[in-house]
């Protein structure tokens, strides 16, 4: 029972990290923007909140400074894609190469004189603690919820609020219409480019707030590359979740849990039996599975599956 709560425990700890990019990167995309950049601006986001955190001792502050470096990253990126029409893919991949390259490069300028201006391996004084909440915590397993730190209890305001907004109201229904016709949504009034330009920049400042909840929470310290690729886990988590950001709780916790065990099996001296290789790359080997078999279910189910129409496909108001 022990086992299973701090396995619970951990999984909502990655899971949380996950969630804020998924729900982000699932407005983004139901805007018709696809944005592969989310490694590199998580990483980026990471980064930021790490560094002002270190530097002023403010966790709100690196907070802020995350969402602002995640969304000016994605503001690039929208850019490149709804102004200049680029092509998206080529777009999010060269954000995710800049993002990394940056983050690794400033890891090792932003650091304090005595520690060679180098951030690499520094640990934070102060990190995002758990908190419990009294009777709560208490309860067997379920109890894990309840003890955590408050970027987890925001995100769990955030994920209804989120669906609610995408289905309930009438800035969802222009979000979806800007993703399944831009050219319908244009003549009934709607501003297609300025739609597309808030959400990308709104799921850029989501993943910023998803790496800094590494960095200040999960692993409170700075390496480089320490998002491990969980911005590509990302985009599957869209696909995961059918776009809709009620569902993106249940990828993020099934990929959270696969990792968290993962850990567990390490120190329980499983990497004796098991190499340490094989449970490194487990939890993306399982997501594959796991992916790969909702999607063939899914697409049997006629409509259950489809992604924005228009995802990808850039607009102009000229266009024929």
């Amino acid at each position: 029972m022990d086992f299973i709560t701090k396995l619970l425990a951990a999984t909502i700890a990655m899971g949380t990290s996950l969630t804020f990019a998924t729900i982000g990167e699932i407005y983004t995309e139901k805007t018709g923007v696809l944005n592969l950049g989310m490694e590199g601006t998580m990483l980026i986001g990471a980064l930021s909140a790490f560094a002002t955190a270190y530097n002023t001792g403010n966790l709100y502050l690196a907070l802020v400074v995350a969402m602002l470096t995640g969304g000016l990253l994605s503001l690039i990126h929208a850019f490149l894609c709804v102004t200049m029409r680029a092509n998206q893919v080529v777009s999010g991949l060269a954000i995710t190469m800049f993002g990394t390259g940056l983050a690794n490069f400033l890891g090792q300028r932003l650091g304090p004189v005595a520690n060679g201006r180098n951030l690499v391996g520094v640990n934070l004084a102060t990190k995002f603690d758990n908190i419990a909440i009294p009777g709560l915590h208490d309860i067997p397993i379920l109890g894990a919820f309840f003890d955590v730190s408050v970027l987890t209890y925001i995100l769990y305001l955030i994920i209804p609020f989120a669906w609610y907004f995408m289905y309930k109201t009438k800035h969802g229904l222009a979000i979806r219409a800007v993703g399944e016709s831009p050219r319908t949504a244009a003549a009934m009034g709607l501003s297609v480019p300025r739609i597309r330009y808030l959400y990308t920049i709104i799921g850029g400042m989501f993943a910023g707030i998803g790496g800094a909840c590494l960095s200040l929470s999960f692993t409170p310290s700075w390496n480089e590359g320490m998002t491990g690729g969980k911005g590509w886990i990302v985009i599957a988590l869209v696909i995961f979740s059918t776009w809709n950001p009620g569902k993106a709780v249940l990828g993020t916790l099934v990929f959270g849990g696969i990792t968290s065990l993962q850990f567990s099996l390490q120190a329980a001296g499983f990497k004796m039996v098991i190499p340490t290789q094989f449970l490194g790359f487990a939890p993306y080997l399982i997501t594959f599975f796991t992916l790969s078999v909702l999607t063939i279910a899914n697409q049997k189910r006629k409509g259950a599956f489809a992604s924005p129409a228009a995802l990808g496909t850039p607009f102009a108001i000229d266009d024929k």
